[in-house]
C-alpha cells in the first residue's frame, strides 16, 4: 500500500528507531525512577537522556522542563489547563487562538470557556492561513496567552513563531502546537521565545505512537493536570512542587522514551534533506492534482507534506475511500478534527482529502496518486 497518512501518524520509521524499540521491549523492563536497583537507575538515565536531546533538538532551557506524554493532545491539555489554572494575574484571563487549530487546541479552550474559567477570542484566516498580525490585533489588557499551531494539520499552511511573538506584548505567553511541524521545520524555543511548546513523537519527530513531549520556559509555572504516583515525595499528599514530577503522573513509557531519543538523532543528521524532498513531492502533487478537472487545491507546496483537496463530485470520505480499496493509497477524508479550520475554509459540508508525504515515499508513489485521482475524478 502507498502511505500517504503520515500526518495523521508516520508510517515507516527509521531502522535505528526499530532497534532502539526492540532493546526497548525485548530486555529487562523495569520502572525508571521508582527503585534503587540497577535497572531502574539505568531505565532513568535513559529516560533523562531522552529529556535532554529534546532540549538540544528544540532549544530550551531546562531539561527538568521537558514533560514526557503520551501525544501531542496530552501535551497541549498539561500546558492550557497548567497554565490557566496556575496563573494568578487575572481574575478571568483572556487566550487567543485561532479558526486553524485541532481539536487538542479547541476543545480545552471551549470547556475553560464554559466553564467560566476563560475569555476566548478565535483569530480567523486572511488568504487561507493565520497572520501574525492578526493574532496581535487581538490582544486585550487581561490576555494571558496567545495558543497557535506552527502548522496546520489541514492545508499545511506555517505561521513564523518569532514574527508572532514579536509583535506580542512580553507578558503574553505563546503557546505552540507543534503536532505537524515539529521533525519538519526547526523549532528554536530561544530564538523563537516560545513558552510552551507541544511535541507529537509519532509524526515528523518519527518516535512510536505513545510517544510525545511539552517543553516549557522559565517563564511559566504549570498546575498539576494529573494526580498520581511519581517515585518522589510519597508521603506529600499534593503533587511534588518541582519539574517534571509535578506533571508527571504514573509510570512513563521507556520505549517510547527510546524512540524518541533515536528519532532525535536521525533528524539531527537527515531533517534538511529530507525537507526538500518532501517539499518537491509536495509541489509537484499540487500542481498535478490542479490540472485535474473537478478538482480544487487548498495547499501550497510545505515542507509538513500536506497536500488537501476536494473534488466536486464526490464527498471527501468516499473520494478516500476509492483509492484505498481500488488503488491501496492510504489517505484521509473528513474533518481532520479541524472544524473551524474547513469552516472557514468553506470544505466544512463534505471535508477534504488530505495526502500527506513523508520522506519515506518516493516521487513514483506520487505520480500512481495523481493517476489514480485522475481516474475516480472522471468516474463520478
Amino acid at each position: 500500500m502507498i502511505y500517504f497518512d503520515n500526518a495523521a501518524t508516520g508510517g515507516r520509521k527509521p531502522d535505528s528507531v526499530i532497534r532502539a524499540v526492540h532493546a526497548s521491549i525485548s530486555g529487562l523492563c523495569g520502572n525508571p525512577g521508582r527503585s534503587g536497583h540497577a535497572l531502574s537507575i539505568a531505565l532513568a538515565e535513559q529516560v533523562f537522556a531522552c529529556r535532554e536531546h529534546l532540549r538540544r533538538f528544540f532549544r530550551a532551557n531546562s531539561s527538568d522542563r521537558v514533560i514526557l506524554t503520551k501525544n501531542c493532545t496530552e501535551a497541549l491539555n498539561i500546558a492550557l489547563f497548567g497554565l490557566i489554572r496556575g496563573q494568578k494575574r487575572f481574575k478571568k484571563p483572556h487566550i487567543v487562538s485561532t479558526v486553524a487549530e485541532h481539536n487538542s487546541v479547541l476543545r480545552p479552550l471551549f470547556f475553560l470557556e464554559r466553564t467560566g474559567e476563560i475569555e476566548l477570542t478565535l483569530v480567523p484566516l486572511t488568504d487561507g492561513k493565520v497572520l501574525p498580525e492578526s493574532i496581535a490585533a487581538a490582544v486585550r489588557k487581561n490576555t494571558l496567552a496567545c495558543a497557535f499551531t506552527l502548522a496546520s494539520n489541514v492545508t499545511g499552511a506555517d505561521i513564523d513563531p518569532a514574527a508572532v511573538r514579536a509583535l506580542l506584548p512580553a507578558e503574553v505567553y505563546t503557546v505552540c502546537d507543534g503536532a505537524q511541524a515539529c521533525g519538519h521545520v526547526p523549532v528554536d524555543m530561544k530564538s523563537a521565545g516560545i513558552d510552551a511548546l507541544a511535541v507529537a513523537g509519532h509524526k515528523g519527530m518519527h518516535g512510536i505512537q505513545g510517544s510525545g513531549a511539552l517543553l516549557f520556559s522559565e517563564r511559566l509555572e504549570l498546575a498539576p493536570f494529573m494526580f498520581g504516583g511519581t517515585g518522589s515525595e510519597s508521603f506529600n499528599p499534593a503533587m511534588p512542587d518541582f519539574y517534571p514530577d509535578k506533571l508527571e503522573a504514573g509510570t512513563l513509557s521507556c520505549p517510547a522514551a527510546a524512540s524518541l531519543t533515536e528519532g532525535v538523532l536521525y533528524l539531527e543528521t537527515h531533517m534538511d534533506g529530507a525537507a526538500q524532498k518532501v517539499y518537491s513531492m509536495t509541489e509537484r502533487l499540487a500542481a498535478g492534482l490542479q490540472k485535474i478537472p473537478n478538482v480544487r487545491v487548498f495547499s501550497r507546496p510545505n515542507r509538513c507534506g500536506i497536500v488537501a483537496f476536494s473534488c466536486t463530485k464526490l464527498q471527501s470520505e468516499f473520494f478516500a475511500q476509492e483509492l484505498s480499496d481500488d488503488y491501496r493509497i492510504a489517505v484521509r477524508g473528513g474533518l481532520h478534527c479541524a472544524p473551524k479550520m474547513h469552516d472557514a475554509l468553506g470544505s466544512g459540508r463534505n471535508g477534504l482529502v488530505r495526502a500527506s508525504l513523508s520522506e519515506f515515499n518516493s516521487p513514483a508513489e506520487v505520480e500512481q496518486f495523481l493517476a489514480a485521482a485522475k481516474e475516480i475524478a472522471s468516474r463520478f
